[in-house]
């Protein structure tokens, strides 16, 4: 059995890229209304995400107005799917052995 992906089992991350599972693009105030997470720890956790190739952060500007928006990439969609099916495997082999 294999340990569960590191930059998706944290967390915070598992909730961000769940969220953006859901969505086609999410931008940065909806995701902190919904989280629950002050500006720098969404902005750490969403960054070790684009590090790791999972989301892709987008920046511009409305007029005057700064927009960051995130969306999970090809990859993070591939990752999270083998994430599920590695928790799978772990809460089959806790029920086979309870």
């Amino acid at each position: 059995m294999r340990e569960p992906d590191p930059n998706i089992h944290q967390p915070t991350r598992l909730r961000i890229m769940m969220l953006l599972s859901g969505v086609e693009e999410a931008d940065f105030k909806f995701l902190l209304s919904i989280l629950g997470l002050t500006n720098g720890n969404l902005s750490v956790q969403a960054g070790k995400l684009e590090e790791a190739g999972y989301v892709a952060i987008s920046k511009s500007f409305e007029g005057k107005i700064p927009r960051t928006r995130y969306r999970l990439t090809d990859l993070g969609r591939e990752r999270l799917a083998a994430y599920w099916q590695e928790m799978d495997k772990i809460r089959a082999t806790g029920q086979a052995g309870g």
